[in-house]
């Protein structure tokens, strides 16, 4: 071996590294249609497992992130509850003292600020009672009616090939990079091994 083709060694062998890496993160998606090449099919691991890749997918959101139980008991929280008053009040503050005398103009000549005050009082009162209950019966009916798992299964396979590595791109870019870049320093260093060695053999 000459003396170019020695000190040339570390920097093939850190290029062969790289390339590997980035054919290796390159071929997760490509190529996104099967081909046949010398009796083998080719077909990227997404494109091929993304349908089970989704079902993954949504059996872990549905059972570890975003259960359908937890969101019910989260809308039935008696604070989060609390927190839609000041709206609620709000709104039939706007009824009484606009739309009721724009509506009803004759009962409101006749109905002073004192009565509207204790009619929303009443009112107030007994939407306290009602709301947790109606609350409590629509979140449990969504439990039913929710299938979480499903929703993420089926958006996540009906995802385009190239929507699905802009996403998976966007999210762990940096750390393909990072990982090609460590992979071509490793190759270099076994290169220099392998021209250290050469040397000990001369």
């Amino acid at each position: 071996m000459s003396t170019l083709s020695l000190f040339a060694q570390p920097f093939v062998s850190a290029f062969i590294g790289w390339f590997t890496t980035w054919l290796a993160f390159y071929m997760l998606f490509h190529p996104r249609k099967p081909i046949r090449i010398f009796g083998l099919t080719i077909q990227g691991i997404f494109p091929k497992r993304q349908h089970i890749f989704a079902i993954k997918l949504g059996n872990v959101v549905a059972n570890d992130l975003l259960n359908a139980t937890e969101i019910a008991a989260k809308i039935k929280d008696p604070e989060q509850l609390a927190s839609v008053m000041p709206d609620i009040e709000k709104h039939i503050d706007t009824f009484l003292n606009t739309r009721l005398k724009e509506k009803l103009p004759v009962i409101a000549m006749f109905v002073g600020q004192g009565m509207l005050e204790k009619v929303k009082e009443s009112l107030m009162e007994e939407i306290q009672v009602m709301l947790p209950e109606v609350i409590g019966k629509y979140a449990d009916n969504l439990v039913h009616k929710i299938d979480v798992q499903k929703m993420v299964t089926e958006k996540v396979a009906g995802f385009s090939s190239d929507k699905l590595e802009e996403i998976l791109s966007a999210v762990m870019k940096r750390e393909f990079r990072l990982i090609e870049a460590i992979c071509g320093v490793f190759g270099f260093l076994i290169g220099l091994i392998q021209v250290g060695l050469s040397f000990v053999h001369f």
